[in-house]
């Protein structure tokens, strides 16, 4: 298959790569090979292999399969020689201070790393991380105003990039109200690209023109949890166009 464009107002609009995707070693219904063959029959050359952290109490990826993964990542790249093959991880933010479930120590393992926030990924605090998951869900639901979750949502991702080295934010906002000026400029300063995610979509074109207003980066990512969606990315391209932000920000995305 060709390269796969989008095109609006006579400029075409492409991805060169897809850094977060999942595969049967979490909850993806796909192997690695599999999104391997996905996303090079949709001309993109550079994936990423990032299930979730072993933090998650439902998906997390089992320890023991961490070098089986990067043992078939490398076999791959001997057979797709035209492909770019990366190993990361999809981390658990899990404490309020900023601690994942893939410690510092267990970075050289990975390629890169994406950090996030998820019901399922309780950490060591399992009654505190509960409750705030719970209230999280709540406030999803009901739409209340709740400052001080928000708050601590917000510290637990700012402090979490400025003590890891996180490649990519991975949607926020989903799932928990966060305030995304201030985690905007938190990446910026560390270096962290902030996620346009086409399969949450936890961003809003307000809200990437808030963003912007920092040096903040963005990349757009299927976070494909299926072969077929891989390379998923016309959603992230309109909301990118409807905010008026300077598409070349988007740092995986090629414009002609």
């Amino acid at each position: 298959m060709d390269k796969i464009e989008y095109m609006i107002n006579n400029r075409r609009y492409s991805i060169i790569s897809d850094l977060h995707t999942h595969t049967i070693y979490s909850h993806g219904s796909g192997t690695i090979e599999e999104n391997v063959r996905a996303a090079r029959a949709k001309g993109i050359h550079l994936i990423g292999i990032t299930d979730h952290g072993p933090g998650h109490l439902a998906y997390g990826i089992k320890p023991w399969h961490v070098p089986k993964m990067r043992a078939e990542i490398e076999r791959l790249s001997a057979i797709y020689t035209d492909m770019d093959i990366q190993f990361g991880i999809e981390a658990n933010i899990v404490s309020r201070s900023g601690i994942l479930d893939v410690r510092p120590d267990e970075f050289y393992l990975y390629d890169y790393v994406i950090a996030g926030y998820h019901y399922g990924a309780l950490g060591v605090n399992m009654v505190g991380n509960g409750i705030r998951a719970l209230q999280n869900m709540v406030e999803d639901k009901a739409g209340k105003d709740t400052r001080r979750l928000m708050r601590r949502n917000t510290q637990n991702i700012v402090r979490a990039i400025e003590r890891n080295q996180i490649k990519i934010l991975a949607h926020p906002g989903d799932k928990a109200p966060v305030d995304l000026l201030e985690i905007a400029v938190v990446c910026a300063k560390y270096g962290t690209l902030v996620e346009i995610n086409t399969n949450h979509m936890s961003l809003s074109a307000a809200d990437l023109k808030t963003m912007a207003l920092t040096d903040v980066r963005f990349i757009i990512c299927s976070d494909a949890h299926s072969p077929n969606r891989i390379g998923d990315f016309v959603s992230g391209v309109n909301v990118a166009l409807d905010s008026g932000i300077d598409m070349g920000r988007i740092v995986n995305l090629k414009i002609s």
